[in-house]
């Protein structure tokens, strides 16, 4: 028996660029189009009936953008994959501070989107060198005060050994787990153990959550 293909629901106000997303997703034998909606509120009204395993959400939308419908979906629903125009948008950096689990602009080749859709529905998360590290920099270093307040679990890294909080800088620093192991001599079992053990240890959700802890904690 064949597994049930992955569910994405498109959000996004332009009716051209959600049509241009469902031709790409619907041609692949493991992905379906579930759902799509114009803004964040359509998006969390729809989710509400429809179920999602992945979320595809432009940030920038009138009524109800995609840093608000994230933090209402983020905590207990599907993945969300943040959409942007600009590589350095701080509407993408708030959606991934409200629980969103991965960055890519509209623009990115469509293996690239396609493989992020795959990754976070098997509970990876895509933090891009090229892309989210600078937005990641940039808007940690320079946020307002009225951004959103440092995660909680930035005070449980006191938890975390030594070896842990090595493996924390890499992830934030954008390499992947072979790179990882490869930088600490360690097995690739190893790099994804410690992994496992920072989520549980930080109560972060994913790789994306633990990128945020690392920067805004100076790890």
């Amino acid at each position: 028996m064949s597994e049930q293909p992955i569910r994405v629901l498109l959000v996004d106000d332009q009716q051209m660029v959600r049509a241009g997303f469902r031709m790409l997703i619907d041609s692949q034998p493991d992905m379906t189009v579930i759902g799509e909606a114009g803004d964040g509120q359509q998006a969390i009204d729809l989710l509400a009936t429809v179920p999602a395993d992945v979320v595809l959400m432009d940030v920038r939308m009138p009524h109800v953008d995609g840093v608000e419908a994230t933090r209402h979906i983020a905590p207990d629903g599907p993945r969300i994959i943040v959409l942007t125009t600009f590589d350095l948008d701080e509407y993408a950096f708030a959606a991934l501070q409200a629980g969103a689990s991965a960055f890519l602009l509209k623009d990115a080749a469509p293996p690239d989107l396609l493989g992020a859709i795959r990754s976070v529905q098997a509970g990876d998360a895509v933090v891009a060198p090229s892309t989210t590290r600078r937005l990641l920099d940039h808007f940690v270093q320079s946020a307002p005060s009225t951004a959103a307040p440092r995660p909680p679990s930035a005070d449980r890294l006191t938890e975390t050994t030594e070896r842990e909080r090595e493996v924390l800088s890499l992830i934030a620093r954008g390499l992947t787990n072979s790179e990882i192991a490869e930088t600490l001599f360690l097995s690739e079992a190893t790099v994804k153990t410690h992994i496992s053990r920072l989520l549980a240890k930080t109560g972060s959700r994913d790789r994306v959550q633990l990128v945020l802890l690392a920067l805004e904690s100076g790890a």
